[in-house]
């Protein structure tokens, strides 16, 4: 199922599992233009990379489902919340966004945000998993500050409700993986989905970001798709426990 501002990969199943990747894509609408190099296209501003590959392994499977971002977080970004004005970025690591200045902000987010969120909702209640999975990937280290390496594998955020960072945290490490707690992101800031969808509503959820060069090909991409099936499961199963 595919529109403008999302699709679904795999059939969505009550008491499975829902993998939400909102920065899946880097497709710009043809009416849109960014005013940036092509070549950033492919870069973490633009895209969160290796969580498409990851969510369609992970959709593969039977009691899995994955609705994934359609269009590029520079077009506009479904993890910040409507007012918040990062999400139609004029800027993002030190890159100017010149297309996204002076534009009527209300259409794109009716265009795309609000469908994206709408379709989310849809699937929380009318199929409710066992367990969310909300998916992003991160830089080893920024543009913007190029001296500051990320040496986690991975990093698990959270708000209020930590039952899902609690029960994957060992189950991670167990792996021989350095993880994150917060970090390099706070899911107290950056929550969108978080506050809407899961917390608000007392759905259980698991809020991942792996870093990119870790899932940069299709290898590496299997690999955690595997791994997060597995902790999914387990981690579903601890807190229905």
């Amino acid at each position: 199922m595919n529109s403008e501002a999302f699709r679904i990969v795999g059939t969505p199943r009550f008491g499975g599992i829902l993998v939400v990747a909102d920065h899946a894509s880097n497709r710009v609408p043809e009416d849109i233009d960014l005013g940036i190099a092509p070549e950033l296209m492919d870069e973490h501003i633009a895209i969160d990379i290796g969580v498409t590959g990851i969510a369609e392994h992970m959709a593969k499977r039977e009691g899995t489902a994955a609705l994934l971002g359609n269009v590029s977080r520079l077009v506009c970004d479904t993890n910040r919340t409507e007012q918040d004005p990062a999400s139609i970025p004029e800027a993002s690591d030190g890159h100017t966004i010149p297309g996204n200045i002076g534009i009527d902000r209300e259409a794109r987010l009716a265009r795309f945000h609000r469908p994206f969120h709408d379709k989310l909702t849809e699937l929380l209640e009318g199929t409710p998993p066992a367990l969310t999975l909300i998916l992003h990937s991160f830089t080893p280290c920024l543009a913007s500050k190029p001296d500051e390496k990320r040496p986690w594998h991975c990093g698990l955020l959270y708000d209020q409700d930590d039952r899902g960072a609690r029960a994957a945290q060992p189950l991670l490490e167990a792996e021989g993986l350095t993880v994150g707690d917060q970090l390099p992101y706070s899911g107290k800031i950056y929550n969108a989905a978080i506050e809407r969808h899961v917390e608000s509503e007392g759905r259980p959820y698991l809020y991942i970001e792996i870093r990119q060069d870790l899932i940069a090909d299709d290898a590496g991409q299997a690999e955690w798709a595997e791994r997060m099936t597995r902790i999914c499961n387990r981690v579903a199963i601890e807190i229905e426990g």
